[in-house]
């Protein structure tokens, strides 16, 4: 099967096996406001306000460091409060390559919704290379996605965020059982996920979550060679 043709089932896949993810034509609908709560405590994907975690690891072959903080500031989006989490990718030596603002929220289920990014590339001296990838639910037709189901299942495919040639990302839980070990967390019973978007269709990441921690170990398993794992939390 070609690599375009896997993209293919995979979008179809979601269109089957889940409710609120749907085709690439057909992005799931506004979340209700009213459905939202003022925690994010889902134990796969919890965002505690003044958390940090610290990953180590490399991409396109040069070492960086990913700090990703959770603050205490909120925004509001489509009548959603969002936690804001401020995620940077540093150069290694110093120096900012990467700095994101990421907006999440957490529905009464459970579900950990993405509402969307402002993101910027820099290069060694701090200048803004790009901005490519910012999105907004509401805005441009940009629908919120699924990050975390809240009670996740094999086979469970979602669509996590969405604008139409900019932000097309699914993942699918591959297992609830897997073994992981980094320097700050050790599990056999991680989560492991796959992920994919039709605007890369040849790339395939892996990423391991690991109950009351998160995200622990990020790998790209085809199409390149990004790794991050997580080597420190530290909550204040």
């Amino acid at each position: 099967m070609t690599p375009k043709q896997t993209a293919s089932v995979a979008v179809m896949a979601v269109a089957l096996m889940s409710p609120a993810a749907t085709s690439a034509g057909s992005p799931p609908a506004a979340p209700d406001p009213s459905n939202f709560v003022k925690r994010i405590d889902n134990p796969w994907y919890p965002l505690r306000p003044g958390t940090t975690l610290r990953y180590k690891g490399q991409k396109e072959g040069q070492p960086q460091t990913n700090v990703v903080t959770v603050t205490h500031k909120t925004k509001t989006i489509l009548g959603i409060k969002a936690v804001v989490v401020h995620d940077r990718v540093f150069f290694k030596g110093g120096g900012v390559a990467e700095d994101t603002l990421d907006w999440f929220a957490q529905d009464k289920h459970g579900n950990v919704w993405y509402l969307g990014e402002a993101t910027k590339e820099l290069d060694r001296q701090g200048h803004v290379k790009s901005r490519e990838g910012s999105w907004q639910a509401g805005v441009r037709g940009a629908r919120a996605g699924i990050v975390m189901p809240g009670h996740p299942k094999v086979g469970e495919t979602e669509r996590m965020e969405f604008e139409a040639g900019n932000a097309e990302d699914f993942f699918r839980v591959e297992s609830l059982r897997a073994s992981v070990s980094v320097p700050a967390a050790t599990s056999k019973r991680a989560l492991r996920t796959s992920e994919w978007t039709p605007l890369e269709p040849g790339v395939r990441d892996a990423k391991y979550y690991v109950r009351g921690i998160g995200s622990v170990l990020e790998l790209t398993v085809k199409g390149g060679s990004e790794r991050f794992e997580l080597v420190s939390v530290e909550r204040r």
